[in-house]
């Protein structure tokens, strides 16, 4: 029972169940007892979660598919909005899946009596950004602030789990004599661990009002002071070494079609950690909502 109003035997649809704060997610709403279907690609990603979930097979640039839209909403009364792409995808551009993918659940979540929209944005999502995947997140954010259904939404700084791909490829880096650092590495962020972003949704569905929080942990930390924590985590400190941007743009494009969605990162995803993620209000939100945000070092053990 979510904000006192019974849900009993409707269904939770939850995308992006494979990504860093789904992996944490799922485990907590399925302990409410209550059903929750998976929107997939590859069920084998959701590991031993895919006995305990329904499964809707498809993703979000799939969504103008009328059986997929009801085989995801049948009796569905809260969607949880987590999937993204920070990459293009074979048959999709970032644009398609963020954006695009982002209204068409949107509206066919209006169509089928939806209750309730809990949407993943992000700290510095504007319009005007430089990044097409934060142009892309604004206005998704901007549909779902504007739907006439409950919303909830969530933009948090960048969120991190300790086997999480980025936390992992930093790991990897720092096997390196020196560890290479995409340009200045000044911009701050508030890393977040995905344990508390779903601490904060769950205590979030609890709540009967349209909601924002902004999701924030406990530390301002720099690109490169972060990728010296992973790395000191490891028991891998290194001398730094920083990268031009221009060399890691032609780097990352030339691995990228050499390499195809095998490639360890893209411009696009180094692009992001150019951009700051730091809210005004700091952990205040999630603190509202009952969490106290862990720091980083102690997530991570170092």
């Amino acid at each position: 029972m979510y904000g006192g109003r019974s849900r009993f035997r409707t269904v939770i649809l939850l995308t992006g169940a494979t990504g860093t704060v789904g992996r944490a997610l799922a485990p907590l709403l399925l302990e409410t007892g209550q059903p929750v279907r998976a929107l997939v690609r590859d069920p084998r990603r959701l590991g031993r979660r895919r006995v305990d979930v329904q499964l809707a097979l498809g993703d979000l640039a799939r969504l103008g598919d009328a059986h997929l839209r009801r085989q995801a909403l049948r009796g569905v009364d809260t969607v949880i909005h987590l999937a993204a792409a920070i990459r293009d995808q074979a048959d999709a551009p970032v644009e398609e899946v963020t954006g695009l993918g982002t209204a068409r659940l949107l509206h066919a979540a209006e169509a089928a009596g939806v209750e309730r929209f809990v949407f993943f944005s992000a700290i510095g999502a504007v319009p005007f950004q430089r990044t097409r995947f934060f142009r892309a997140k604004a206005l998704a954010e901007k549909a779902v602030a504007e739907s006439a259904l409950e919303t909830t939404i969530f933009a948090p700084s960048i969120v991190y789990d300790r086997d999480d791909p980025w936390v992992t490829n930093l790991r990897r880096l720092a096997l390196l004599p020196l560890l290479p650092i995409s340009g200045s590495g000044r911009a701050r962020f508030e890393p977040i661990w995905a344990e508390d972003v779903a601490r904060c949704v769950m205590a979030a569905l609890e709540r009967d009002a349209t909601e924002r929080f902004e999701l924030a942990g406990p530390e301002v930390l720099t690109y490169e002071q972060i990728a010296r924590q992973v790395a000191r985590a490891a028991g891998r400190e290194r001398p730094v070494v920083h990268m031009p941007l221009n060399l890691v743009r032609l780097t990352l494009r030339a691995l990228r079609r050499a390499f195809g969605d095998a490639a360890f990162a893209t411009w696009e995803e180094a692009e992001l950690l150019e951009v700051p993620m730091v809210s005004e209000r700091g952990t205040a939100d999630a603190r509202a909502l009952g969490v106290e945000p862990k720091a980083m070092n102690e997530v991570l053990g170092s």
